[in-house]
């Protein structure tokens, strides 16, 4: 949640930040703010809502200098105001800060007493007092901000930028991501890469309780207590145009249709010659576990959930999945023996973060599916399966999703095989079948003007009902969620199996009831709930396999999708529903990238 950008360097730096800020609109915010030091002092322009209102405020009064900061704000601490927006500036020294300050209360009224005057309802200003009040007992930029950060206890990336030393800035992390551009005689800090891209690929990731004094040359990181730290450069697979919506009217459409190459991207290099044995170099010593324990929020939980599934049907062996939120606050079972996978498109999920280390505490091996490299999960984990989505922009995500769901399938095909389990010849036409997914996720596509037609008809709905048994519940739980975080109409996932057991009171002639209810070994039963949720009155779509006349006499509307193994389904089901949420959204007229009250990473509690 939240977006910071940082330049020190020779350019005129006010509309770099803001168009940096602009490509990290994704993550949420309601007030935003810069300040830029014009070589004299410092000088802070905030406003409220949309970077459009800060953009006008610049025409206005704009700002010049060569060094910068710039911040989005989703409001933790303290109402969406001007006066609670960052960057926040005390006698000369301005912070940004993404995360939340846990023993702020304790620290402003220390504060307080000591003479400090705040001047917003926010936690982050606690830190700008603490680094003025180091400042002022003569220690310079750096070493103030080491000695402020040792007091605080929490989540926080931030970025420092005072007139006493206007040549650099001063960044730290802990428990919220944040990155360091390398380009030519200039620097860059931010909270994510695509702030950065147009101006430099090279790339520094620092990692927990580390400090970074920042000039236009040079890089200096340490930890709180000034140990030197080194860290590598490295150089970012992405491109601009990857950022941008390439022809699209928004990223998540874009992104919709990014998710056959995506799939083919988590998948190149991880199969042998044969095609049996994925995972070969990611995983050459995996052991079977005695039980799998499988971590994560929102969408990620629904992709553990499939894979769940795929885990227990190739390799036999159990799976727990836990949503990480609850997972973290009781005294999990969870041992030697065991293996934890935490999966979180971001890698800074912070409820997942506490889960995975709660997890490993008690002595698990623990593996992590994410998607960006060196992330805090990353690091903390044992193994990391990266998905190799590239960046995902959109909030509600969707390639992030399939390619979660990608690395599941190829590590239960790997874990069944070393289990013994699996055989191979079955294993090896999986994986044959598998591959051709992307290709048949581009036939899907292809449907888009049916799918649209569908919205059009059904946009107006107060409430929808999405049925799915066995492997398809959880993709029913997605779709439900697709909807109703995009075009804000309520939805509810429900296995269809236990329709009688309370939602059949919910359907009746206004009611839409979408079932997935593609072939496999539930289809016979699927088809019954079908039956009953018409006999109702219920408006049913359904969702099928190619060819299935029984379900089309019965379904008012019906969309077909490809034959594959019920294992696969997911990946094409899925992809229909994505894009029937978002026509029914854009058909609203709602803002489908940046949908209200929701961030893309869930960075803080």
């Amino acid at each position: 949640m939240c977006g910071i950008i940082g330049y020190v360097g020779s350019r005129d730096c006010a509309p770099l930040i803001l168009e940096g800020l602009k490509r990290l609109e994704y993550r949420g915010y309601d007030s935003a703010g810069i300040a830029v030091f014009d070589g004299t002092r410092l000088k802070i322009t905030r406003s409220v809502g949309k970077l459009a209102n800060l953009e006008k405020a610049l025409r206005e009064k704009p700002l010049s200098g060569t060094v910068g900061i710039g911040h989005t704000r989703w409001a933790t601490h303290g109402k969406p105001s001007e006066q609670n927006a960052h960057p926040h500036e005390v006698n000369g020294i301005a912070v940004i800060h993404n995360g939340i300050i846990e023993n702020y209360v304790d620290l402003k009224a220390e504060l307080s007493a000591a003479g400090s005057v705040f001047k917003s309802e926010t936690d982050t200003e606690v830190i700008a007092h603490l680094v003025d009040q180091e400042a002022g007992r003569g220690k310079g930029l750096f070493e103030a901000v080491c000695a402020a950060l040792r007091r605080v206890r929490g989540a926080y990336a931030i970025v420092v930028v005072s007139e006493r030393e206007p040549g650099k800035l001063v960044a730290a992390k802990n428990a919220s991501p944040m990155i360091v551009g390398i380009g030519d005689d200039e620097r860059f800090i931010a909270s994510d890469v695509p702030a950065i891209l147009p101006y430099t690929r090279q790339v520094m990731y620092m990692y927990e309780e580390e400090v970074a004094e920042v000039t236009a040359r040079t890089v200096r990181v340490t930890d709180l207590h000034g140990a030197e730290k080194t860290r590598e450069v490295r150089v970012v697979d992405a491109t601009p145009a990857m950022a941008e919506k390439g022809g699209h009217r928004h990223f998540m459409h874009k992104e919709i249709f990014e998710q056959p190459r995506a799939l083919m991207d988590t998948i190149r290099g991880r199969l042998s010659a044969d095609r049996k044995t994925p995972l070969d170099g990611e995983m050459p010593g995996l052991s079977v576990p005695g039980a799998v324990k499988i971590i994560a929020c929102g969408t990620s939980w629904h992709a553990a959930l499939i894979g769940k599934f795929m885990i227990e049907e190739l390799a036999r062996v159990p799976v727990e999945v836990d949503l990480a939120s609850e997972f973290r606050y009781r005294d999990p079972i969870v041992g030697k023996g065991e293996l934890v996978v935490a999966i979180s498109q971001s890698g800074e999920t912070a409820d997942t973060l506490a889960a995975l280390r709660e997890a490993r505490s008690k002595g698990a091996h623990a593996l992590a599916i994410c998607n960006v490299v060196d992330s805090s999960i990353a690091r903390e984990a044992d193994t990391v399966l990266y998905t190799r989505a590239g960046p995902e922009i959109g909030v509600a995500s969707t390639k992030a999703f399939v390619t979660q769901m990608a690395v599941l399938f190829l590590f239960a095909v790997r874990l069944g095989l070393v289990s013994g389990r699996l055989d191979p010849a079955r294993a090896q036409a999986l994986v044959r079948e598998f591959t051709h997914i992307p290709s048949l996720m581009e036939e899907v596509l292809r449907l888009e003007q049916k799918v649209q037609d569908l919205a059009r008809e059904f946009m107006h709905a107060s409430d929808f009902l999405y049925l799915g048994r066995g492997i398809n519940y959880p993709v029913a739980l997605e779709g439900a969620l697709k909807l109703k975080e995009i075009s804000y109409i309520h939805a509810e996932g429900y296995p269809a199996g236990e329709m009688k057991h309370g939602p059949i009171a919910l359907i009746d002639e206004e009611m839409p009831v979408l079932v997935v209810a593609t072939r496999g070994r539930s289809y016979e039963k699927v088809l019954s709930n079908v039956q009953e949720a018409k006999a109702r009155g219920g408006r049913i779509i359904a969702l099928v396999t190619w060819g299935d006349a029984r379900t089309r006499e019965i379904a008012d509307r019906v969309l077909e999708i490809p034959d594959v193994h019920d294992l696969l389904q997911p990946f094409l089901t899925s992809v229909s529903l994505q894009l029937l949420a978002y026509h029914i959204a854009d058909l609203k007229g709602n803002d489908v990238d940046q949908p209200r009250n929701l961030a893309k990473s869930v960075t803080v509690e």
